[in-house]
Order: structure tokens, then sequence, then C-alpha cells
């Protein structure tokens, strides 16, 4: 359990990261007068996604699961590859990334890298790492309640960044 608290800690670091990264281009953002949209679903994507690494770090102590090598290598690759997919969303999408949704007025909308052929790579990212970081671990009930939760709150999500970005060109 030791090496995959480090794992978890890790996670929790790059994303710590990650909000430094996006605080740094929503300032950016909006002195270029960009305009943020659904703000109000952001402080619950913050709790599930707090609440992810929480369950992945406490579901396995609680019912002290163990760690099953068939199934805790092939979702940390996984883990891995989500974490390589989200880094290209940010890096392909620069200033423009952000964990808000934020649109700078007469912005170019971004089509290469991942959003080449995905419309919203980063969320797949999301998704899969919700699936396969807690199965690392065996923390099966983190991964069913995360994935039911986020699948409801991308939902909304998507719908409020795709107007948004309609105006893109």
């Amino acid at each position: 359990m030791g090496w995959y608290a480090l794992l978890i800690v890790a996670i929790g670091v790059e994303r710590l990261a990650e909000l430094a990264v996006s605080q740094r281009n929503r300032s950016w953002s909006r002195r270029q007068g960009g305009v943020e949209a659904g703000a109000g679903h952001y402080p619950a994507m913050v709790v599930l996604h707090a609440g992810l690494l929480a369950g992945c770090l406490l579901e396995p102590v609680l019912t002290d699961r163990p760690f099953l090598p068939a199934l805790g290598w092939p979702m940390l690759a996984v883990v891995l590859a989500a974490q390589a997919l989200r880094w290209w969303c940010i890096s392909t999408l620069g200033r423009q990334w952000n964990t808000r949704v934020i649109v700078v007025p007469n912005a170019a909308r971004v089509t290469g890298g991942p959003y080449r052929h995905l419309p919203h790579p980063n969320y797949l990212a999301v998704v899969v790492e919700g699936i396969a970081l807690p199965l690392v671990h065996s923390a099966w009930i983190t991964a069913a309640v995360f994935t039911v939760l986020n699948a409801v709150l991308l939902r909304a999500r998507i719908r409020v960044e795709n107007t948004a970005l309609a105006g893109l060109t």
C-alpha cells in the first residue's frame, strides 16, 4: 500500500501543478477579455476530484483490499497513459487551457493535437483515470462512485463548454 499511497500523493501534486498552470492561464484569459461560463459547477468538480484521491487512499485500507497484480499493473499503465493524454491536451491548448470554462473572444478554436481526433480529449483522460486509478489497488467502489458522479458532472460541463466554444472559429 505504501507505493500506492505515494502514487496518489504524486497525482495530488500533479493536480496542484495543473491548478497553478490553470491560474496563470485564467489570469491571462481575463486580461484578454475572457468570459467564464458554468462557474456554478466548478466547486462540485473540485470536491469530486478531491474525493477520488481520498477514496483511492481510504477504500483499500478500510476494506483491507489486496493489491492484485493482474489488475493493478495494467491499471497503472492506463493511469500513466491518461496522464500523458492530459498533458498533451494542456500543452496543445497552451494559454487557452484551464480547469474552468473561460473563452477569450475572437480566439481561434484549437483543432490540433488530440483535438484533431476528439472534441474533448481531456475529459476522456479524466474518465479513464477515474476508473483506472482506484483499480490500481482494487478500490472498485471508489471507481464506480466516481464514474457515475463524474458522468453527471461531465454531461453538464460539456454542454456548458460546447455552448461557450460555439462562437470560436
